[in-house]
């Protein structure tokens, strides 16, 4: 971790974030078996989980080739040294993230393991608490007005205005 970062930790990171909810969803499902019946739902739910991952692999891919075209780093433990809005960046401060929220959704609905629809609100929150606000307090601090603008512009997790 560098002292020049959004974090100062190595925990601090998606995969933590997200993976460990997840993991606990996992056990929990062993205890305490929450899935959806065989039938027309389930029969959806499959193909769902299945674009969800596929289209949030597609934003990781997307995201972390706009990142290498600027020479910026995809770990949050690094400093950067510019503001990167182009790409898919210019529809979401945070497509890592929302990839992330895709991805883990889309598992939980395509292992068909309803503790994993449970517990990623928690991931968010996490994502939200722990990830997103000191990125956030960190680009306004290095980069103050250009990243402010950014940010007025376009949403958290998708959307401009």
């Amino acid at each position: 971790m560098n002292a020049d970062s959004a974090h100062k930790s190595g925990w601090e990171i998606a995969e933590v974030v997200f993976g460990v909810p997840f993991l606990i969803s996992i056990t929990l499902h062993f205890i305490v078996p929450f899935s959806l019946p065989q039938g027309i739902l389930r029969q959806v739910t499959l193909p769902v989980g299945i674009v969800l991952i596929l289209t949030g692999i597609g934003l990781i891919v997307s995201a972390r080739r706009e990142l290498a075209h600027y020479n910026q780093p995809t770990d949050p433990g690094h400093p950067t040294s510019r503001v990167v809005k182009t790409g898919v960046f210019s529809i979401s401060r945070n497509p890592l993230y929302l990839a992330s929220v895709m991805v883990f959704f889309g598992i939980a609905l395509m292992l068909n393991i309803l503790w994993g629809v449970v517990t990623l609100p928690v991931s968010i929150v996490l994502c939200y608490s722990v990830l997103i606000l000191p990125e956030e307090r960190y680009l306004t601090a290095k980069f103050g007005k250009e990243y402010e603008e950014y940010a007025a512009c376009v949403h958290r997790w998708l959307g401009r205005e």
